[in-house]
């Protein structure tokens, strides 16, 4: 781990790049400099010399000689003084106690392990280091997994909240009891599952897409100086997640036209694409669309303020010994975030899940999206535009326990630290 440090006082590229977040952070974050300043300036005289870097870094359990921090000062130093006061310290907003550089960005990195179905997220970013050893590939891989494992654990509840978003009315009282006895009863313990493997299988490629998508919308719109502001990447997310959500989209459909389908309608996810074509064209696999994408702009963008809202109260008020919040904090901010996203985003959800089952309903007039909302307005008010949110927030808790647990087990076996 020493060696990491000094790669803090070496201003050689690769340095740089892992700290591209980190810098990114500091910047938000001059209040958080201001302690660190503080806390390494022992005798308050407004510089930092060596031997308080030496000092601080004892106490973080790291020994350096003199001869090491005066390298780590050397490249803070602009004036040539040997010592550092704010303003180095502030332009350079490189060095902050050196072990929590890489673990503010390893712990917080929004992690790709929560998979609570809803595959709206901002993707994960990678350090140019993880890059280079292949890590990336490998977190993929386990993420891809830990989804599989936990979309299948919890593909009742699933089913249940669809079949809610569609059959659910005023008339139609289905809550989760009666819910869970109609499926049963139309088709047995099997059917729960209904509907489970296209949505494992859209895993993969919706994963592969929109990790490419995003390293090139970042590409485009990264600034001058190389850096990413949180703005560009919630921008790069978000397109990043439509890119991924329109070449899988048909998917989508077939997921939800099986979960609401009845025993025996269709055979399995080719046969159900092969009636769906036959009958209703290639339009009908794009059906609910519009509400899809809209969806994303609301669930990413309060994802990511609730996270980052969560983060840095935890960093200023409870990072008090280690950067290292902890599973159950990492856990409780990821989870939190995105239940906030997709209780701004569920009427959206809603919509696109009625649009998408429409033909398959008998009977019921092929509304667009607005046509929707205003129907489910006047018939049943607001609540209609919520029905079905109690089995997905019940499936929240499970999904994100089980898919951690797989991913752990995921990373031991693929060897990744």
């Amino acid at each position: 781990s020493q060696q990491k440090i000094f790669k803090a006082g070496d201003t050689n590229q690769d340095g740089q790049l892992d700290f591209e977040e980190f810098m990114q952070y500091l910047k938000d974050h001059e209040k958080k400099m201001k302690l660190a300043f503080k806390s390494l300036d022992k005798n308050n005289d407004g510089k930092i010399e060596a031997s308080e870097i030496v000092q601080s870094l004892k106490i973080l359990g790291i020994n350096i000689s003199e001869k090491q921090a005066e390298k780590i000062l050397q490249s803070i130093d602009a004036d040539g003084t040997m010592t550092v006061d704010w303003n180095e310290w502030r332009d350079h907003f490189m060095f902050n106690p050196a072990t929590d550089i890489e673990e503010i960005i390893r712990y917080w990195k929004h992690s790709t392990v929560l998979d609570i179905g809803d595959s709206l997220t901002v993707p994960d970013e990678f350090t140019e280091e993880e890059k280079k050893t292949g890590q990336w590939w490998k977190q993929l891989l386990a993420g891809g997994v830990a989804g599989a494992v936990s979309r299948t654990g919890t593909a009742p509840l699933d089913r249940l909240k669809v079949m809610m978003q569609v059959h659910g009315s005023k008339s139609n009282k289905m809550n989760i009891a009666n819910g869970f006895k109609q499926m049963l009863k139309e088709g047995g313990i099997r059917s729960l599952w209904r509907g489970n493997g296209v949505n494992v299988v859209k895993i993969a490629p919706e994963t592969a897409i929109k990790f490419w998508a995003y390293e090139q919308y970042k590409k485009i719109l990264t600034k001058d100086d190389g850096n990413l502001g949180t703005i560009e990447r919630f921008v790069s997310g978000s397109l990043a997640g439509a890119t991924a959500q329109t070449s899988i989209y048909p998917m989508e459909v077939l997921k939800t036209r099986l979960a609401v389908g009845k025993t025996g309608q269709y055979s399995g996810m080719f046969d159900c694409a092969k009636k769906i074509l036959k009958r209703e064209g290639v339009k009908a696999f794009y059906k609910g669309y519009i509400p899809n994408i809209l969806g994303i702009i609301p669930y990413a963008g309060i994802d990511l303020a609730v996270y980052e809202l969560l983060k840095s109260t935890w960093l200023e008020h409870y990072a008090s010994s280690s950067a290292n919040p902890g599973v159950f904090v990492l856990l409780g901010c990821g989870t939190v975030s995105s239940t906030c996203g997709q209780l701004a985003s569920y009427p959206l959800a809603l919509i696109r899940t009625r649009m998408q089952a429409q033909a398959s309903v008998e009977g019921a007039p092929q509304l667009n999206m607005v046509g929707l909302f205003q129907r489910i307005i006047a018939t049943e008010g607001i609540r209609g535009l919520y029905r079905g949110i109690a089995p997905n927030f019940m499936k929240v808790l499970p999904a994100v326990s089980i898919s951690y647990v797989v991913y752990e087990k995921m990373k031991q076996n693929l060897g990744i630290a």
